[in-house]
């Protein structure tokens, strides 16, 4: 059974799924594509003209046009919790079928299909993302109820709170911009721990309030306030962005407390699962019989959650086998990374000792190996890397992301060593719940709240990364490293050589890592033999 799945609108992105296996999920802001770009004509015929045969259907995962949900819908639609529908179609003159269920089905279907727990073990989901913010059961015959709507736009309202304090945010009622939940949630971690003051109790009020009425947020509504327009590292923005933190996931918690009947998993969908302070709490809130959230939470798993549905409307089986670097293979540019020199870059031969001592050394080096991720973490497969235990590492490393000063790195550790050094007692492999330091050493990778985004990385799961590891123990004792995303300023993971080397002329990487080569500019400044 093939099912060819395609997401429209942001986060485009297509899935193939074969035989109950995700053969890949190509990302449209992939391979330095617009952030949240959506799939387009040349990207769709790569995906074709990769794929050897017609599927045996083809799934459109629901949308609506334009900015709302509410949109003339795309397919199945964003709303609704339908059975995928099905019809008989004729593509290129063959016959095969078109499917499709909606948006919100779908992030529920691809946290089901890619977590570790059977088909037909009961299952609680809660999806929470931009528009959708519910609580649901499922049940073992796979049938989804919603228990209850939650709060509307979850994910709308937290990102607003960035917006609301940053004096460069001007667009008009209604609109956030996508990157903003993040920084929030870095930016939650300076805030102090004291309750809310009585102007501040106002505003929540205001920013939270009707929960079931989808909000129109508009700056001009909030200027009274002192905190609009404060700027994002003024203690007024620290204090809010942890007051709206705090206050979101203690509605969601108290309502989804009293729905629960007994102990199950519970999956997370929707962009707020990308929230590893959230997704830690609910973990230890003791609610669930545990806690699943998968590495493409937001809309970039989208295809893989109505390809699913595909599958199990065709086939009875709605679970994947799946790795999570299934995205797309690293483009060479013609064998460039066969050359000497790429730029002002030269390669050398020394191995993972050599990688090793350059990184102890203080060197930032880009890391490409394998098929690029999926979903928006950069996962050591299109990563830059770097020792974790200066604070001015974490400087240097925002300076050259161009990114806010209080932003973390997050840490990739070996998965053998992770409860060593952060309070974290489960493998965390896709960096989504957040751990406590038990050392000062790593600098770098401890946010001001000491917490860590941490990523467990484990011989089976991705070898060659283990390796490098393993290889800086050796030098260091820590089996531990920086790791952040491998991309150029507003654009996707970079995917090919071209792109990498004007990367790191521009940006001043020290040099780049492509499966196993290592190319570095002036190896003779870090005291390493070439």
């Amino acid at each position: 059974m093939r099912v060819l799945a395609f997401k429209p609108g942001h986060d485009g992105h297509i899935a193939h799924l074969v035989d109950g296996a995700l053969e890949f999920s190509i990302e449209a802001e992939k391979d330095s594509g617009r952030r949240y770009a959506a799939a387009e004509v040349p990207m769709m015929l790569d995906v074709l003209e990769a794929v050897d045969m017609l599927p045996d259907a083809f799934a459109l995962s629901g949308w609506a046009t334009g900015s709302s949900p509410r949109g003339r819908a795309i397919g199945a639609g964003y709303g609704g919790l339908e059975r995928a529908t099905v019809r008989e179609c004729s593509i290129l003159g063959m016959s095969t079928k078109l499917i499709s269920s909606s948006h919100e089905r779908s992030h529920i279907l691809c946290a089901y299909a890619l977590s570790p727990f059977p088909q037909g073990m009961p299952c609680y989901a809660l999806v929470w993302e931009g528009h959708i913010g519910a609580f649901y059961e499922i049940d073992m015959a796979l049938q989804v109820t919603k228990l209850a709507d939650i709060m509307c736009s979850p994910g709308i309202r937290y990102a607003f709170a960035y917006a609301l304090c940053d004096p460069a945010f001007d667009l008009p009622a209604g609109s956030v911009r996508l990157g903003d939940a993040g920084k929030l949630m870095a930016l939650a971690a300076y805030g102090d721990e004291g309750p809310a003051h009585a102007e501040e109790e106002v505003l929540l009020a205001r920013l939270l309030g009707d929960p079931l009425m989808s909000p129109r947020l508009c700056k001009d509504d909030f200027r009274g306030f002192a905190c609009c327009d404060s700027g994002v590292d003024s203690a007024l923005a620290k204090r809010l962005a942890r007051l709206v933190s705090k206050a979101i996931f203690s509605f969601f918690e108290a309502r989804i407390r009293a729905l629960i009947r007994d102990r199950r998993p519970l999956l997370i969908g929707g962009g707020c699962g990308l929230n590893g302070d959230w997704n830690r709490a609910w973990l230890d809130s003791g609610l669930f019989a545990d806690v699943f959230v998968p590495p493409c939470a937001n809309d970039s798993g989208s295809a893989i959650g109505t390809g699913v549905d595909a599958q199990f409307l065709l086939t009875g089986n709605a679970k994947l086998k799946w790795d999570v670097y299934a995205g797309a293979s690293f483009d060479d540019d013609d064998g460039a990374a066969s050359r000497s020199e790429l730029g002002k870059f030269r390669r050398h031969v020394g191995g993972l000792g050599q990688i090793a001592m350059l990184l102890e050394a203080g060197a930032i080096l880009g890391w490409v190996s394998g098929r690029s991720e999926i979903g928006p973490r950069a996962l050591g497969n299109r990563s830059i890397i770097a020792a974790p235990f200066s604070a001015h590492m974490l400087t240097r490393l925002n300076a050259l992301k161009r990114r806010e000063s209080f932003r973390p790195i997050a840490p990739m550790c070996l998965e053998e060593d992770a409860g060593l050094h952060f309070d974290l007692q489960r493998a965390s492999p896709h960096m989504l719940f957040f751990a406590r330091a038990k050392t000062d050493r790593f600098a770098a990778v401890t946010h001001v709240d000491g917490s860590s985004r941490i990523q467990t990385v484990s011989a089976g799961e991705n070898a060659p990364l283990h390796r490098l590891l393993t290889a800086f123990k050796a030098h260091t004792g820590f089996g531990v490293l920086c790791n952040t995303s491998l991309n150029l300023s507003g654009a996707g993971l970079i995917n090919r050589t071209s792109d990498l080397v004007r990367y790191a002329t521009d940006s001043g990487l020290d040099g780049f890592v492509i499966d196993g080569i290592l190319f570095v500019n002036g190896i003779e400044r870090f005291g390493v033999r070439a």
